[in-house]
């Protein structure tokens, strides 16, 4: 693993303890520069893992608490007139920060939900027909409470789709639940963690993974899997080109972080589910027989083998 990124992670799990796995994949998702949601009960470190990033990575941050009452114009921000120039003056919203903590992005309405699409995938907002770009490098790390639909609203697909990972962060084993309890014991932990890299080290440690190479046995091994989701029994809305073009960005930070300036389909496999099963639509029949989207996925990605030769990789029909 390259040392700036084994640090990262180091002084990550100063605080996420028991939770590697999780780390390494919300690591992957910044490195390819995607945005990613955290769905799991209150209490597991949501907050607290995005801002120990954002301190790791010396990001500047900003949180919103999403609530009913929470406008758009919180989000991107608003224009007010100036007498003086006679001119509509910007004033920005949370949105101009390197790392936006959205927090239960589900308790908002949806038109506020809305506000974040452009800027999630285009890295740039407009208001009133004016565009403004965001700082670089721009990721959003969204949370959301799946117990309760009280005061909730369930992300529209078109939203969903332009989260490159979904992760589910889970309770702490029995272990990893002391060390917790010990270390809080007199100070919060999110306290010494220490900036490890600059904001342009990430930028140059981002623009390493969109170089390492994509062989087109690979490509075509993606594509595969892709199609085979469009075209199951059990699935209403399969993978979009989006999907397709997340799974093959993460892949190429999964090989960065084993050390190889190459994808192989494990790096794939080791992606995929975490990648694809928030974009997937299941119809009623998968619902009536009690199916996921991970089994499905897995189900999938078990038919389209590989065979390797000479160094090659090659479909099985």
């Amino acid at each position: 693993m390259n040392e700036s990124i084994s640090k990262i992670k180091s002084e990550v799990t100063k605080v996420i303890k028991g939770k590697d796995e999780i780390v390494e994949k919300v690591l992957m998702a910044i490195l390819a520069r995607g945005n990613v949601l955290l769905e799991d009960v209150p209490g597991v470190g949501k907050t607290t893992m995005a801002l120990a990033f954002a301190k790791s990575m010396g990001l500047d941050t900003k949180r919103i608490q999403f609530t009913p009452d929470t406008m758009p114009s919180d989000i991107i921000g608003f224009s007010v007139y100036d007498k003086n120039s006679g001119t509509l003056s910007y004033k920005e919203g949370a949105i101009m920060t390197n790392l936006l903590l959205a927090d239960e992005i589900n308790r908002t309405s949806s038109k506020t939900q809305s506000a974040l699409l452009e800027a999630m995938e285009e890295k740039r907002v407009t208001v009133d027909g004016i565009t403004h770009d965001l700082p670089d490098p721009f990721i959003v790390l969204a949370t959301e409470n799946p117990v309760g639909s009280a005061g909730t609203q369930m992300l529209p697909n078109s939203q969903l789709d332009r989260f490159m990972i979904k992760l589910s962060i889970g309770y702490p084993d029995v272990e990893s639940q002391i060390e917790i309890m010990s270390a809080r014991r007199e100070q919060d932990p999110l306290m010494n963690v220490r900036p490890i890299i600059t904001t342009e080290e990430l930028i140059a440690l981002m623009d390493e993974t969109t170089h390492v190479e994509i062989s087109g046995p690979v490509y075509k091994y993606i594509a595969e899997i892709v199609q085979k989701t469009r075209e199951h029994e059990m699935i209403t809305l399969g993978i979009s080109p989006r999907g397709a073009l997340a799974l093959s960005r993460v892949a190429q930070a999964h090989a960065l972080m084993e050390q190889r300036d190459f994808v192989i389909p494990e790096d794939v496999r080791a992606t995929v589910i975490d990648v694809f099963s928030h974009r997937l639509i299941l119809n009623s029949r998968a619902k009536l027989n009690e199916y996921t989207p991970e089994q499905l996925l897995e189900e999938i990605v078990r038919e389209v083998k590989l065979v390797q030769s000479k160094d090659m990789y090659f479909l099985e029909k």
